[in-house]
């Protein structure tokens, strides 16, 4: 096995995780499997009591782990499938070598950080980093470890002291460090300078990591001189010092590290060795593909994403990405418009005019209409009122976990006449319980306790939209995160009135898709569809709901599906979304309508 530590200095926030990710793309596409792990230095178990403010958005796993979001970043930039141990925090490490203590596994000996929390971190990551993440069972080649925070953090010390030992306990020429570090440009002297990655390195040095490659990010391109300079003073050849500047788009990393020889350094310094029957030969070009196309889009569609977390972009990283993802395969440069949904509330007019009209503009102007999931009253108001304005007025919706509980609140108010609908969550002794809670997730304790990870949906009829967007499929599954349900007493009532629950649990008593009869696009779906979504294979959900917005849904839908569909997206023209080749054999999961699905959901039965 083989490691790369990912370390950041000078500021946090630097964009380790996406360096992290861009450098497992350019390796998977030399042929070597590639797993990651990604350490929080945090105390907390793990990321699902986070507020959205102070950690961003918190990324959920198939088997229900709640983790840093830079773990979506890995599975959408490698098309992995990673597990709740992939992400390691010093809570789960203490906890771990709490209970060995309590269980008297160290004999009665004092237990401090150096051993018995550094060896505990080292046999995290071995173990770890031998679990398959292909969908083939096969091990994988490479770790790529990110750790979390800024060199010199003290949270972070007994991780780097983990790795300094850990470096001599695989070998050298089985583990490679890369620094990740800012060159400032001060707009006095507009002169690039080197001296905070020097102390920085500095710093790694002097706590025993030794870095093999050093990424300088940058606002441009950092300099011949410049690049010399941090060679001669960080004891580094000149091709070990990396430059990413700002650029338009992510998905340029991997092809701007490639460009400078990274995976080819990498693979020379561990000694790799490709394995020719998996190597994709296409990768890269396709990743150009979707790099150029970004860059190249005129047409723009836009969305406003109605939420109550708005002041962070990465409290929504996963569907922001989830609609890039769909923009780029319809075509279409995305124009998202972030609204505060307390901001469309009438109390709003009162306390401030301007932002109460503003938000009505965006939202009135906006091609579709998306709220996505949260938590809390605050804000709900503003987002029934958005379901309202959507259902209407016939614009695209896409409700997301609290948002297709909105539209079920907004339709049972002004079309079933339940003036006091509401949830249980935001108003407990409402007469019209709408959304109640689920009492087997509701046991007081707030951290893992909600319906979480992979389940199972069951389409209950073929007359769907989103039957079709899934490739015809008897049935899908998607990760979950939620505590309340719509009340399954009612349902009957709001399908006599056209709004149709499509989609259900297993056992039938969780709705878990609506669509509304009579309109383009309106639909909720209970689980969260952006954790899955791929660069090149969008989600089915977000896919539609663009295909709406940008006003190509029924052309598709209108194509339907033949056998083994490859979908290649064109922007040749509007009537021309896509163009399929006929292939041999079954449709299979991950090739149905172009769009990821879980392998794990079994043949795809198209027509």
């Amino acid at each position: 096995m083989k490691y790369i530590l990912v370390t950041g200095g000078v500021i946090s926030g630097i964009g380790k995780g996406v360096i992290a990710s861009s450098l497992g793309t350019i390796l998977k596409s030399s042929g070597v499997r590639v797993t990651s792990i990604k350490i929080d230095p945090y105390i907390n178990i793990d990321a699902g009591t986070f507020s959205p403010y102070e950690h961003g958005e918190v990324f959920v796993l198939n088997d229900g782990g709640e983790v840093d979001l830079d773990l979506g970043n890995y599975e959408r930039f490698l098309d992995i499938t990673l597990h709740r141990d992939n992400n390691i925090t010093t809570g789960k490490i203490y906890q771990t070598v709490i209970d060995r203590e309590r269980r008297g596994d160290y004999l009665g000996k004092t237990v401090q950080v150096v051993p018995h929390i550094t060896d505990a971190i080292q046999e995290w990551v071995e173990r770890v980093a031998k679990v398959p993440v292909d969908g083939d069972n096969a091990t994988p080649d490479i770790c790529i470890i990110e750790l979390g925070g800024t060199i010199g953090d003290i949270e972070g010390m007994p991780f780097v002291e983990a790795f300094r030992q850990f470096q001599f306990r695989v070998k050298r020429e089985n583990f490679c460090c890369v620094h990740v570090s800012l060159v400032p440009q001060p707009k006095a002297t507009g002169e690039q300078k080197t001296k905070p990655t020097q102390s920085s390195i500095r710093e790694l040095r002097g706590l025993g990591l030794s870095p093999d490659l050093i990424v300088c990010r940058s606002t441009v391109t950092i300099t011949d001189a410049v690049r010399e300079k941090v060679s001669l003073f960080c004891h580094v050849e000149p091709q070990q010092v990396m430059s990413i500047h700002d650029l338009s788009s992510i998905y340029r990393v991997p092809l701007l590290l490639e460009n400078q020889g990274a995976s080819a350094y990498i693979m020379r310094r561990l000694n790799l060795h490709p394995h020719l029957n998996m190597r994709p030969k296409k990768f890269m070009a396709d990743w150009k593909e979707l790099a150029d196309r970004y860059d190249r889009l005129l047409r723009e569609v836009t969305i406003a994403l109605v939420g109550k977390y708005t002041k962070l972009e990465d409290a929504y990283a996963s569907v922001i990405k989830a609609l890039q993802h769909s923009a780029l395969a319809v075509s279409h440069r995305l124009n998202l418009k972030y609204i505060e949904a307390a901001d469309l509330e009438m109390s709003m007019l009162a306390e401030d005019p301007c932002r109460y009209h503003e938000a009505w503009h965006q939202l009135v102007s906006a091609n579709g209409i998306l709220v996505p999931g949260g938590f809390g009253v605050r804000g709900t108001e503003g987002k029934v009122l958005a379901v309202n304005w959507a259902r209407t007025k016939k614009v695209p919706f896409l409700g997301v976990c609290l948002g297709l509980q909105c539209a079920a609140i907004e339709f049972a108010r002004n079309v079933l006449d339940m003036k006091e609908a509401n949830s249980t969550e935001f108003f407990p002794e409402t007469k019209h319980p709408v959304v109640i809670d689920m009492p087997e997730h509701n046991t007081g304790m707030m951290g893992g306790t909600m319906r979480l990870g992979l389940r199972k949906t069951l389409f209950k009829t073929d007359k769907s939209i989103m039957k079709k967007l899934y490739g015809n499929s008897d049935y899908v599954e998607e990760r979950h995160r939620h505590r309340y349900e719509i009340n399954p007493e009612l349902v009957e009532q709001f399908e006599a009135k056209g709004m149709r629950f499509v989609g259900r649990s297993e056992d039938g008593e969780r709705m878990e898709i609506l669509e509304l009869d009579d309109h383009p696009f309106f639909v909720g779906v209970q689980y969260h569809p952006e954790y899955i979504s791929r660069p090149m294979k969008p989600s089915p959900p977000y896919f539609g709901f663009l295909l709406a917005s940008s006003g190509k849904l029924q052309g598709f839908v209108n194509r339907g599906f033949r056998k083994s569909p490859n979908m290649e997206y064109s922007e040749s023209s509007d009537d021309e979304l896509c163009k399929i080749t006929e292939g041999n054999g079954a449709l299979s999961p991950s090739t149905a309508s172009g769009i990821k699905m879980r392998a794990s959901a079994g043949t795809v039965k198209g027509d």
